[in-house]
């Protein structure tokens, strides 16, 4: 969906999940770097304590004999202190003047000047090697203040190691932080939004027969003013259709009473004698007569039809098509006779869910269609059936027809066939699709079997289980 300018419009869902998210950018690499310098931090020190050990053991070796200070190490004690799995370890040991008194003389060269007791670390490089050294500063001598320089050093194998071990670990916690989080913003938002969900369900379920109210049960307390707010105007659009309905049908029912008696009146004074100049006048006022009390007999079913979709109190009734039909069978032979026509029926049982009242002025409005427009000589076949796990009613009749293009405007109210002659309000049909439409059933117009002419209309209808007799 696009606004009026083409822009798509704003996603309360995009915009949750933005505000939600959004920090999560900062946070993540933020503690992702704070669980590295955590965890590298003590790797390290660990290390770094390592390389002290081993300054102490060759501080503990030097010696002070006539006048002189030395570094009595064999060669099995200087493999031991160089001894390592992972890293080449190399040491080196000063005397107060700057003599080498043993270890490598490159690394010797390396190391700062330090006072007595200190301890210095730092990062070098060794005969093309980074390194690590450890700088201690052993009192040896005959006085105090002279200081031997013990340097060790160590190639980084262990300590790019262990920095890659923690920055796999901010890595890897930084994701056990961040999917959970992520997954549990997207589950609140997709709850919270639920109960929004659920209302455009419910509206876009509206029609013009069923204006239910919106369950708020449920709903943010943010926007349940606004589901109030649509409910209230709801019930006063069902209160605006109900006086609607109920207008229709009191005109309908107070004009049936007169209309009726012009009916019988103008009936009678054709029959009796009288001024072959008045005929064609008795006649026309007869005809509007009978007109205007059928267009007030179908203004009071549609008014029917729509109150029982509105009133959830009617409950439906499993009835047989086909009984319906045959019930009112003979009401419909006499005026079909009149017209020249063979009306036939062929009923098999159709079990639905529905109105009697309304099937049988949906079922008269169908033959009473056929009948008035059908034209004489004319075969009219009403059927029920049960066919591909529906129930089938279906008019038909092998007259004039409609034009294809014709067909749709039927169901419309007021609106009749281009072609069609005889009297009519052209309520019929429309009566016939808003009773279908309360039924949950399909209503079509198509040509009739008969090649080019004549109509069929159908209705199909859910499938009903028959009563247990």
């Amino acid at each position: 969906m696009t606004q009026g300018n083409g822009t798509a419009p704003p996603s309360l869902r995009r915009t949750l999940l933005i505000w939600l998210l959004a920090p999560l950018v900062g946070l993540v690499p933020l503690t992702a770097a704070l669980i590295y310098l955590l965890a590298r931090s003590p790797a390290l020190d660990a290390l770094d304590r390592a390389l002290t050990g081993t300054t102490v053991a060759l501080a503990e070796i030097i010696e002070f004999k006539d006048g002189q200070v030395t570094l009595p190490l064999s060669p099995q004690t200087a493999r031991a202190l160089s001894a390592d799995v992972v890293d080449e370890t190399v040491f080196a040991v000063k005397s107060p003047e700057g003599r080498l008194l043993g270890g490598s003389f490159d690394l010797a060269a390396l190391a700062p000047p330090v006072r007595v007791d200190e301890w210095h670390f730092q990062q070098a490089w060794l005969t093309g090697k980074p390194v690590r050294l450890a700088v201690h500063g052993a009192a040896c001598g005959a006085q105090k203040a002279q200081v031997c320089i013990i340097v060790v050093a160590e190639t980084l194998g262990k300590r790019n190691a262990a920095q890659r071990a923690a920055l796999l670990a901010a890595g890897v916690g930084a994701a056990v932080l961040a999917l959970p989080l992520v997954l549990f913003s997207m589950l609140a938002i997709r709850r919270t939004l639920r109960p929004l969900r659920r209302a455009v369900a419910d509206v876009e379920s509206l029609m013009p027969h069923r204006l239910a109210p919106i369950d708020a049960q449920g709903m943010p307390q943010e926007v349940l003013g606004f589901v109030h707010a649509l409910n209230r105007l709801l019930a006063r659009l069902h209160e605006a259709a109900a006086a609607q309905r109920a207008f229709v049908a009191d005109a309908a029912h107070q004009l049936r009473t007169p209309l009726s008696v012009m009916r019988v009146e103008t009936a009678q004074a054709l029959a009796t004698p009288h001024s072959p100049d008045l005929h064609p006048v008795l006649e026309r006022l007869h005809a509007g007569a009978e007109r205007g009390s059928r267009l007030a007999q179908q203004l009071l079913a549609l008014a029917r039809a729509e109150g029982a979709a509105l009133d959830p109190g009617l409950k439906a009734q499993r009835l047989d098509l086909a009984a319906l039909v045959a019930g009112m069978a003979e009401r419909w032979l006499r005026p079909a006779l009149e017209a020249g026509q063979d009306l036939g029926f062929e009923l098999q049982p159709a079990w639905v869910e529905g109105h009697a009242m309304l099937l049988e002025e949906a079922i008269g409005n169908l033959i009473d269609n056929a009948i008035s427009h059908a034209g004489a000589g004319t075969s009219i076949t009403v059927r029920t059936e049960t066919r591909e796990g529906r129930s089938w009613l279906s008019v038909e009749d092998d007259g004039r027809g409609v034009p294809q293009d014709n067909l749709d405007a039927l169901w419309q109210r007021f609106r009749r066939g281009r072609d069609a002659s005889s009297p009519g309000s052209g309520l019929g049909l429309a009566i016939v699709a808003d009773i279908a439409r309360l039924h949950g059933a399909e209503a079509k117009i198509e040509p009739s079997a008969h090649g080019q002419r004549g109509m069929r209309v159908l209705l199909m209808f859910p499938f009903a289980a028959a009563v247990p007799s």
